[in-house]
């Protein structure tokens, strides 16, 4: 029987050997930041890795300060291979989300990362309020964008510049992919691997997770 969790690990073990890998995905890591958030991507992403048309990308975590580790909401601890201070080159960047804003809010440096990213042409991605993030940073002006089932209101209200879509998972505009978090965060990290590489590669990964046996979504 398929095992989530004993995937993950081999997933985790296999980033090792990405010696070959050279371009980077990024998923923001930091204290507090709800655990779904980040490993769906992790788990997605890596699956993909261990195929033979992905491995020219490498997955990474990216801290908000140079701390190595950090403990999600639920507490699980993660490592953290950079920090946005670092501003590491990357060809995608994943923001997370939290109960508690603050830090990522409050960070410039990851604003410049952000803006960085989107500056040379790197797909934007956000689960859950990660959106807010994306919107602070000047990217998702005149794009079409989503955020947690509940929080468009809030999302459009701070944000008037950002065409804020109600009732959907996942909104993909151009380049940048936002959604609703939590368990949508597989469809999101499948959408984005589908535009990372193509529909029929994705759906590979996602029959590894048995993707079609909790949801019909499209990705």
């Amino acid at each position: 029987m398929f095992k989530p969790l004993a995937a993950l690990c081999l997933v985790l073990l296999t980033w090792a050997g990405s010696a070959h890998a050279d371009k980077r995905i990024g998923i923001l890591v930091y204290d507090g930041v709800l655990t779904s958030d980040v490993t769906a991507p992790l788990e997605v992403f890596g699956i993909a890795s261990r195929k033979s048309w992905f491995t020219d990308y490498q997955v990474i975590t990216i801290g908000l300060t140079p701390a190595k580790t950090i403990k999600t909401e639920e507490g699980l601890v993660l490592g953290v291979d950079t920090w946005v201070g670092a501003t590491p080159e990357l060809d995608a960047i994943i923001t997370t989300s939290a109960y508690d804003m603050d830090a990522p809010n409050a960070s410039q440096a990851l604003m410049t990362l952000i803006q960085k990213t989107a500056a040379k042409g790197g797909y934007l991605a956000s689960n859950c309020s990660g959106a807010f993030l994306l919107a602070q940073a000047g990217v998702l002006d005149g794009k079409k964008a989503t955020t947690w089932a509940g929080g468009e209101k809030d999302l459009q209200k701070q944000f008037p510049k950002v065409n804020v879509q109600v009732d959907t998972n996942v909104v993909v505009d151009g380049n940048i992919v936002t959604s609703n978090g939590s368990l949508v965060s597989y469809q999101a990290a499948l959408t984005l691997l589908k535009l990372l590489s193509s529909e029929s590669k994705a759906k590979e990964v996602a029959d590894v997770l048995q993707y079609s046996r909790f949801s019909s979504k499209a990705f």
